[in-house]
């Protein structure tokens, strides 16, 4: 089956045979996400999904009810709310909008309907899943054995890849959560990049200057976990 002709900025509903899409356009709603907005919450149930186009969501693991540890970053790679696709339908993490931009936003129930009616689309949807499942594991083992200037490297370089650009902005607070670690190793990790030139960072906005060295400087963790979703491509 050929995939879809038309332009579709996220990478699963792109890659539907062109019958499954338009399937799918009357229940896709275009959503603008905002920074710092709240998707999901942990224990919470899932009412809809969203396929992002150019807005960035981090998954959070809550430790002691407010200390929270990114786990996995989504883009227009995949599909917020893939464990309704096993069934599940409570939130286990928290979805924070880290990116401003759009996404598609269909609600579960109808999401289920489709994932019955469409074989592609569940293919296409178990296919991220295990994607997912293998950042999130990469990640939990990075941000225990990786130092902040290397995990910070490999976070930019997965930040990049999902929203298009080599510009995007980021405060200090923001990205220690991310990390798990304090302002201050922050500071520390983001000013080693920038006076190698590799970034330039002021009042939370960062710009990739030195992609090639960028990439040198992250840990193997972010070329691993890109094979896994350029795998699912092939």
């Amino acid at each position: 089956m050929a995939t879809n002709p038309v332009k579709i900025a996220n990478s699963v509903l792109a890659a539907l045979p062109h019958k499954d899409y338009q399937g799918l356009i009357p229940s896709l709603e275009q959503v603008s996400l905002e920074f710092g907005e709240t998707m999901y919450e942990p224990g919470a149930e899932i009412r809809h999904v969203y396929f992002p186009e150019d807005s960035l969501i981090s998954l959070l693991t809550l430790v002691e009810g407010h200390l929270a540890l990114e786990v996995g970053l989504i883009g227009r790679e995949g599909i917020l709310g893939v464990s309704l696709a096993l069934g599940v339908s409570i939130s286990p993490v928290r979805a924070l909008v880290q990116g401003n931009g759009t996404a598609l936003r269909m609600s579960t129930a109808r999401f289920m309907k489709e994932m019955q009616r469409s074989p592609a689309l569940q293919k296409e949807i178990f296919l991220y899943t295990h994607a997912l499942m293998a950042q999130v594991t990469q990640t939990a083992a990075c941000n225990r054995f990786h130092v902040v200037e290397a995990r910070l490297a490999r976070w930019l370089l997965m930040t990049r890849d999902r929203v298009k650009s080599d510009e995007f902005r980021l405060t200090q607070e923001f990205l220690a959560h991310m990390l798990g670690v304090r302002r201050v190793g922050v500071t520390k990790a983001a000013s080693a990049l920038q006076s190698r030139k590799m970034i330039s960072y002021s009042r939370g906005n960062i710009k990739i200057l030195d992609l090639k060295n960028l990439e040198a400087a992250s840990c193997p963790c972010y070329q691993i976990v890109s094979d896994m979703h350029d795998g699912n491509k092939a």
